[in-house]
């Protein structure tokens, strides 16, 4: 099976691409630096031609009126290429994830949905990382409590999904990691592993915009990130699901052994 990873460089699509490769499957990458674009039709094609599978990553966010219609429109593109397999990365609790996840499923693709919770490689790998480096997170989840996920579990699952023929058609997989922790708990424990002094504090939802917006972050994707938030925040998240050990017959990672591992790399050493 050859499988289209867009994204792969990105933080999913390379655990995807990496899981896919262990599990026998022939990636073929999906980046700018491969000549697919997102923004370029034109450019789908030719990535597309000839595969059997492909794992979807919208590069900003899943909400973003955008995904709906570049999802749609590359599903329909896809299926008319015969590249019928296709596996959507969602965001778990996020309503306005639900029109591109919508215009995957009306695409006539056999589909799969995978909404992932929180990456625990945000804090290691995206825009938070910055802050804990420096000593303080200022992040708008108050108290909340999330069941963060391993990227790796989330690239073994996209993998499994892709070689279990038929089981997973028509379905919506929501991955979590085995525990709840809020923010505060988590920043905790990488302070702990990384001998990094780092506090925690929470910020109302509006004023972390505002700060976006002071670093250059476009008006309109501000106010989708306010909306997100204001949504994912309000505790609607603060519950487990089995699925990554339905998919994979294990339990999934704890956010502990992601901690170790990031903090022994150097992850938050300033």
């Amino acid at each position: 099976m050859t499988v289209v990873v867009t994204g792969a460089s990105g933080r999913t699509g390379s655990r995807v691409s990496g899981a896919a490769r262990a599990a026998g499957l022939t990636v073929r990458a999906a980046s700018r630096a491969q000549g697919f674009d997102w923004e370029d039709p034109t450019t789908w094609a030719d990535t597309l031609r000839g595969a059997d599978a492909a794992y979807l990553v919208y590069p900003s966010d899943i909400g973003s009126p955008a995904a709906a219609e570049g999802i749609g429109a590359l599903a329909r593109e896809a299926v008319g290429l015969g590249v019928r397999r296709l596996v959507l990365l969602s965001a778990r609790g996020e309503e306005q994830a639900l029109p591109a996840e919508e215009a995957l499923t009306s695409s006539g693709a056999d589909w799969t949905v995978v909404r992932a919770s929180w990456f625990a490689q945000n804090f290691s790998e995206g825009p938070l990382v910055e802050g804990l480096r420096h000593g303080e997170l200022a992040f708008p989840a108050g108290e909340v409590r999330e069941p963060f996920v391993d990227l790796r579990d989330v690239g073994e699952v996209v993998a499994a999904v892709l070689v279990a023929g038929d089981r997973y058609l028509g379905r919506t997989l929501e991955l979590t990691g085995p525990r709840l922790l809020a923010w505060r708990e988590a920043v905790a424990e990488i302070s702990e592993a990384s001998g990094v002094k780092v506090t925690y504090t929470p910020v109302p939802v509006r004023a972390y915009g505002e700060t976006l917006a002071g670093f250059g972050v476009p008006p309109e994707e501000v106010q989708l990130l306010i909306e997100v938030f204001e949504g994912l925040m309000d505790g609607r998240n603060a519950r487990l699901t089995d699925d990554v050990r339905q998919v994979l017959g294990r339990e999934a990672r704890d956010f502990g052994e992601f901690v170790r591992e990031a903090a022994a790399a150097g992850a938050w050493r300033a």
